[in-house]
C-alpha cells in the first residue's frame, strides 16, 4: 500500500509550510495515471495525521482525469484506463499525456 507513504510525503509538505501552526485543511490534487486509490488514501491520512501531530487536519482531494492528444490524428481524449493508453479515434498508441500524472499538495488552510 503505497498510499501510506504517499501521506507521510504529504505530512511532510504540510508540516514544513505551516512552520509550527495548525493545519486545517490539506488539499491534494491526484491525477488517475498515479494510481493512487481515493479510499486508501483517506484512510492513510488518518493514521498518519496523528504520528505526525497534525490529528486535526482534513485532507481534500481532487481526482483528475487523464487526457491524451494523440500524435498520429490530434484527437484530444480523455483515457478511460490508467493501464492502456492509446487513441479512442484511430487506435495509436503515440499519445501524449496532457493531464492526469499530477500528485500536488495544492493548498492548506492554516491557522
Amino acid at each position: 500500500m503505497h498510499e501510506l507513504s504517499l501521506c507521510e510525503a504529504i505530512a511532510g509538505v504540510a508540516k514544513t509550510h505551516a512552520d509550527g501552526r495548525h493545519v486545517d485543511v490539506v488539499r491534494v490534487r491526484i491525477g488517475a495515471l498515479r494510481q493512487v486509490v481515493p479510499e486508501s488514501l483517506a484512510f492513510c491520512w488518518t493514521l498518519v495525521r496523528d504520528a505526525e501531530d497534525l490529528p486535526d487536519a482534513a485532507l481534500e482531494l481532487e481526482c483528475v482525469t487523464a487526457e491524451v492528444r494523440c500524435r498520429a490524428c490530434g484527437q484530444l481524449s480523455e483515457v478511460t484506463s490508467a493501464w492502456s493508453i492509446w487513441c479512442p479515434r484511430c487506435d495509436s498508441s503515440d499519445v501524449e499525456v496532457v493531464r492526469g500524472n499530477e500528485f500536488l499538495v495544492t493548498s492548506l488552510d492554516i491557522s
